[in-house]
């Protein structure tokens, strides 16, 4: 500690201004380190924890048997005309932007539409976007829980028949970590390009 009786009011008073400085440069050096993502940071968030569902196969899956790579989870079913199809078709193209590490990234569907989606449906569904992509198919007592968890929204809209009915849900999708953190919420119509960018800024 210096012995403030040695300075005057007015050198005192520079030497606060400089300290105030190098700590503003500090503190701009420091916020420089964060990853400048595409997506919206969500680090630390106190949702989006756990999945605990059974798959187009009938295993149970949870997001720790991903360990290792980038999990993406999105919430559609196979009958939507236009986010789904997008959303699966762009995370085809990230893993095909992603070069090498194409294969450190796991896309996870959950339906929102359990009564229509069987698994069978819904093997087929992700399957043709991409062979390792993975349907996950909660029950309809499961779903609402499921739903909370990750804080997205979905309402039955009914049609003309009671098999014609669709499905309102939320267009977003959450980013993974390779530890299994949620990082990132990724907006609907980002773009493969800047989901690709911000990936692999997680994989660094």
């Amino acid at each position: 500690m210096f012995n403030t009786t040695f300075f005057s009011g007015r050198t005192l008073r520079f030497l606060s201004a400089l300290a105030l400085v190098f700590l503003s440069i500090n503190l701009t050096a420091c916020q420089d380190l964060k990853p400048a993502f595409k997506g919206v940071d969500i680090t630390g968030a106190d949702y989006a924890k756990e999945l605990n569902l059974p798959d187009q196969n009938g295993q149970v899956r949870k997001l720790k048997d991903f360990q290792g790579k980038l999990v993406v989870v999105f919430f559609g079913y196979t009958q939507c005309p236009d986010v789904c199809p997008t959303t699966m078709q762009e995370l085809a193209e990230v893993k095909r932007l992603l070069g090498a590490d194409g294969d450190k990234l796991q896309a996870v569907f959950v339906t929102v539409d359990p009564e229509r989606d069987t698994t069978e449906l819904l093997k087929a569904y992700v399957e043709n976007f991409d062979a390792s992509f993975v349907a996950l198919r909660p029950t309809q007592e499961q779903l609402p829980a499921i739903a909370k968890e990750f804080k997205i929204y979905f309402k039955r809209v009914e049609g003309k028949t009671p098999t014609s009915y669709t499905m309102d849900h939320s267009a977003g999708s959450y980013t993974f970590d390779t530890q299994g953190k949620v990082r990132l919420f990724n907006r609907y119509g980002m773009g493969a390009q800047a989901l690709a960018d911000d990936f692999k800024l997680l994989l660094k």
